[in-house]
């Protein structure tokens, strides 16, 4: 165990315990996830530069480009080390490095949270509030809620962050994962961890359950608002606009419930390791696709770039 002495208290280098010790099936891994990792920075990185590039996307609407930056940053913090640690025999990594692992982690997931909540205010004032919609949702103030969402995210995170510097970390160095997150660091520290695990426990909670709540209550009401209206065909168009939203919040929350509501004490560790790879490596990849690939506007710039001539060749 390799230590090293910082600030008066001894650290050690964590050892990343990965998916398996067989070499084939951790090339089989390795191939598999970098596909993954291309196909949704690729994604996220094409949506991204369509609404930049695409005047006719600069509205309200689409300043929830910040989702698909956000999903860039989100997976690219996680996906490239475990890649590493598949196939390195050495799977350290310095406590500094995972300790901000875990920060940007959990800033970037909560933040995710109140984006997904963002686009179901902007649902929700689009279908049922449609005359206040261009007066309320201004460029400034779109900009003011997407800002708002990360710097209380990468704020609130800060806390626990915080604690966690402050703990010693003297026992065992392995954890039994492919990244680092909270619980599996705790557990490592001999020292008393819980007033760090009931003010984690609480400012998670507040990142995640309020958003929660806000998302509920806002499709109730969009939902009311659509079943109201009397044209089948005004119904299908609303259900289209809205459905694509509903689609990401519904599998990002599903993924997030079932990652941390599985009880450990009735789940084998490569369980839990299967619902964190569909939470921070599958549900990234498939958010392009459901939200903003199935989206019509969206097809008629790609076509309108890919149809467009070079410059040389007019």
């Amino acid at each position: 165990m390799v230590t090293l002495l910082w600030k008066n208290q001894t650290i050690v280098e964590f050892v990343l315990r990965g998916f398996s010790s067989i070499q084939e099936v951790n090339i089989f891994l390795f191939m598999m996830f970098l596909v993954f990792y291309t196909l949704i920075v690729s994604g996220n990185i094409l949506i991204v530069l369509l609404v930049l590039f695409s005047h006719h996307l600069h509205t309200p609407m689409y300043f929830l480009v910040n989702l698909s930056f956000l999903e860039i940053w989100y997976t690219s913090n996680i996906v490239p080390k475990m890649l590493l640690i598949i196939l390195a025999k050495q799977k350290t990594i310095s406590v500094a490095g995972c300790l901000a692992q875990f920060y940007f982690f959990g800033s970037l997931a909560a933040t995710e949270c109140l984006l997904l909540a963002v686009m179901c205010y902007d649902s929700y004032l689009a279908i049922c509030q449609p005359l206040h919609y261009p007066i309320l949702m201004t460029g400034p103030f779109c900009i003011r809620l997407a800002a708002s969402s990360w710097l209380c995210c990468f704020l609130l995170t800060a806390i626990t962050m915080v604690l966690l510097s402050k703990l010693t970390f003297c026992g065992p160095n392995e954890i039994d994962h492919f990244f680092c997150d909270f619980t599996p660091l705790v557990h490592l520290s001999c020292m008393d961890t819980s007033l760090t695990e009931t003010i984690a426990y609480a400012t998670s909670s507040a990142g995640t359950l309020i958003p929660f709540l806000l998302i509920t209550a806002s499709y109730s009401f969009i939902l009311a608002a659509i079943l109201r209206i009397p044209s089948g065909t005004g119904r299908r168009k609303a259900f289209s606009t809205w459905s694509s939203r509903l689609t990401t919040a519904v599998v990002f929350y599903r993924t997030l419930i079932a990652t941390y509501l599985v009880p450990s004490a009735n789940s084998s560790q490569l369980l839990r390791k299967g619902f964190f790879l569909l939470y921070t490596v599958l549900t990234p990849m498939f958010n392009p696709i459901i939200y903003s690939l199935r989206n019509r506007d969206i097809h008629e710039a790609l076509k309108k770039c890919l149809n467009k001539k070079p410059s040389f060749l007019r």
